[in-house]
């Protein structure tokens, strides 16, 4: 799989520091499984950080902290019991296979949200806030004509859209900010399905759009 549109650096740095939000970085996961570049630039801001921690003054520790943590290990009761967590099943919807990025997750079941469009909401387990979708457009059909509210992380899982930006194809990241307005359109030659992580809200250009917003959440 190559894939020509990646995640910006400040996207990478941000996950690298564990300082961006669950679902984008559940959908940044899902492209650095399928793009060697991007985990390359990874190592190096993982590097960068761990130059940066050696340079950072230590922390006085209290004088007692030595001894509170050996009594801690003769408490048999107080010790934890360390048990290897059961491996996840892989997330799948009506027998489509899921990144594996989507493991643990919920992944609800396919709803309409327009002619030839379904939508699934999927539940993030450490942020059950986050706003992230799993997108099924068919071949040929067009997205609304929207902008953002904040950034919009978009991880082709399969098939292929295009938009003035260029055509997205399997493994590629689409990460739209506020300053942008586009409409997909999914190539003809079959469906497509997208994994999209929210900042905020879409900004629909039509009438149609902006109602069926609030009943969908998007």
């Amino acid at each position: 799989m190559t894939t020509t549109h990646h995640a910006t650096d400040e996207t990478l740095m941000r996950y690298a520091a564990g300082t961006l939000a669950a679902a984008p970085a559940i959908v940044v996961k899902a492209h650095l499984a399928s793009c060697p570049a991007c985990r390359v630039r990874i190592g190096e801001y993982e590097a960068l950080g761990g130059a940066l921690l050696e340079e950072t003054e230590p922390t006085q520790m209290s004088a007692t902290a030595l001894n509170d943590v050996l009594a801690m290990l003769d408490d048999e009761d107080a010790a934890p019991t360390l048990l290897a967590p059961p491996p996840l099943a892989p997330a799948e919807i009506e027998g489509i296979r899921l990144p594996d990025a989507l493991r643990g997750c919920e992944i609800g079941r396919w709803r309409w949200i327009g002619p030839g469009m379904k939508m699934s909401r999927v539940g993030v387990p450490q942020d059950p806030d986050a706003n992230l979708i799993l997108l099924k457009v068919g071949p040929g059909r067009a997205l609304p004509d929207h902008g953002h509210v904040g950034t919009e992380f978009t991880y082709i899982v399969s098939g292929s859209f295009s938009d003035r930006f260029g055509t997205f194809r399997p493994g590629d990241l689409a990460e739209m900010n506020e300053d942008v307005e586009h409409q997909p359109i999914v190539d003809k030659d079959g469906e497509c399905i997208c994994l999209a992580a929210l900042e905020g809200k879409m900004r629909f250009k039509n009438v149609i759009g902006r109602m069926l917003q609030p009943i969908f959440g998007i």
